[in-house]
């Protein structure tokens, strides 16, 4: 599609952004929920060869590939890959055949700032967007990997810390989502305050906090659907006030009023608010 003032390409992609704490086996989870990952693979379509990225992993590297590879495969998944990188000069142009030939592309949990920092403005990164528009591919990602997806995206802040106005730090993300923030493990971490912060820093974004072993399906780039066994959260600042962010050198505690929250369940859908001109 062409690009111009108005209007930017609709995604023939789907993104499937998890919460963290999936489930990896079908033992014991609720019948009225359908497995996410087995949801994954089936958006992949027929042929079903997945890329695992464990590059946000910093331990048992190996270790969290087989288990998503044997994962996947008691799923029906064809075949799988194994992407990982330390550094940012060994991602290589070889990479880019295999970002052409798979269906599905799955980024796995660790430091979400490992994952921009190393895949940033790489041609493979460049190639796997430029997918994400044109095929009918599916790129997920879990916890670290999930919150990689948005743009901002929160790389530090946490408990008494997210209280404090100025002390949620936040960067440019891999803009899959443009102008919405995702964080995960959403209420069992209690991580609503540090999503607050986010929006008051610039209340055109909207925040989406996802709950363990819960995803949303985004598909034409806005449309969502919430799946799995705990809730979204989404916070809206458009008409918020009062916010006394812009006072982070006086170490206060963060104050924002009138913010507009909703709470999703399985099945539920919503539509991405689309506030600054289209950008690609």
């Amino acid at each position: 599609m062409k690009n111009n003032a108005t209007s930017a390409p609709v995604p023939n992609g789907k993104l499937m952004v998890i919460g963290g704490a999936e489930q990896k086996e079908s033992n014991n989870r609720p019948e009225s929920h359908k497995d996410l990952l087995l949801q994954f693979l089936e958006l992949c379509g027929k042929s079903k060869h997945i890329e695992i990225i464990t590059t946000a992993g910093t331990e048992e590297i190996d270790e969290t590939y087989k288990q998503y590879d044997d994962c996947f495969r008691k799923l029906s998944a064809k075949s799988t890959g194994h992407i990982h990188h330390d550094f940012r000069e060994q991602v290589s142009d070889d990479l880019l055949e295999r970002i052409n030939l798979a269906n599905g592309f799955f980024f796995t949990s660790g430091d979400q700032l490992k994952l921009t920092s190393i895949y940033g403005g790489t041609k493979m990164m460049s190639q796997l967007k430029q997918r994400y528009i044109e095929d009918k591919i599916i790129i997920g990602g879990t916890s670290a990997g999930a919150m990689a997806m948005s743009t901002p995206m929160i790389f530090a802040g946490s408990g008494e810390t997210e209280m404090v106005a100025g002390e949620v730090k936040i960067t440019t993300g891999f803009e899959f989502l443009k102008d919405v923030c995702i964080d995960t493990h959403f209420v069992h971490r209690g991580r609503f305050v540090r999503m607050a912060q986010v929006i008051a820093t610039n209340p055109a974004c909207i925040g989406i906090g996802i709950e363990e072993n819960t995803a949303i399906i985004i598909s034409e780039g806005l449309k969502a659907q919430v799946m799995g066994c705990g809730v979204v959260i989404s916070i809206d600042g458009e008409r918020s006030r009062g916010s006394n962010i812009t006072r982070f050198d006086e170490n206060r505690k963060i104050t924002i009023r009138d913010l507009r929250v909703s709470i999703l369940s399985d099945g539920e859908t919503f539509e991405l608010p689309v506030r600054n001109p289209p950008h690609l």
